[in-house]
């Protein structure tokens, strides 16, 4: 386990490897208005990105508009996005999220976590992505592979729940440099560092430095 001071410089020579590394690494799901990024990363959830991308195109042909889809009927929505898994509940979170947004933010999308908290269907993760993408505010997306890395790099130790492996990166983490290091750790989770198979630890940048190796 390394003191605070060593995660420090450990996470600046993270942060620089994964940089170079990955340097544009970008959220890798589709959109082109905040309102449509709580959509899609709603739908995300225990889906891939390349399938949430995939039916969002057919859900925003039908449903062009906030409006169009915060008056939609839930179980319209459903029947669109049940490809992507738990169409009930996503569908019913969308379309509250949606109403809300119509209803109580001017149509609006929050750039708070508190506000942003306060829509259906959005947690912390979900938040911290809105933030870090669309405002440009410091962020940190406690995603799987933020969790699965930042453990076995040895940024945090054994920590699993997402809120709590937030907390211990903000100690140690740049808050300019949070959501793009997060976005470079799906990159190299899903190139690299991964969760099904045995980690390509012999081509990893980060070979000399990972607590895992060492």
């Amino acid at each position: 386990m390394l003191s605070t001071a060593k995660k420090k410089a450990l996470t600046l020579t993270v942060i620089d490897r994964l940089r170079e590394a990955y340097p544009d690494a970008d959220c890798t799901l589709d959109y082109d208005e905040a309102w449509k990024l709580l959509v899609s990363v709603r739908l995300a959830a225990q889906c891939t990105d390349a399938r949430v991308n995939i039916v969002v195109q057919e859900l925003y042909k039908v449903y062009p508009t906030m409006e169009a889809l915060a008056a939609a009927q839930v179980e319209d929505i459903e029947h669109i996005v049940h490809p992507c898994g738990l169409g009930n509940s996503k569908a019913r979170d969308i379309s509250a999220c949606m109403r809300m947004l119509t209803q109580e933010y001017d149509g609006k999308v929050p750039d708070t976590m508190e506000a942003l908290l306060r829509l259906p269907g959005v947690g912390r993760k979900s938040a911290n992505l809105v933030l870090g993408d669309v405002f440009g505010k410091p962020a940190i997306v406690t995603d799987t592979h933020c969790i699965r890395l930042s453990n076995r790099i040895g940024l945090v130790d054994g920590i699993k729940e997402p809120a709590k492996v937030e907390r211990e990166l903000w100690k140690i983490v740049p808050p300019e440099e949070g959501n793009a290091l997060c976005h470079r750790f799906v990159e190299h989770g899903r190139a690299v560092c991964t969760a099904r198979t045995q980690p390509y630890c012999d081509k990893c940048c980060l070979n000399d430095v990972c607590q895992k190796r060492i």
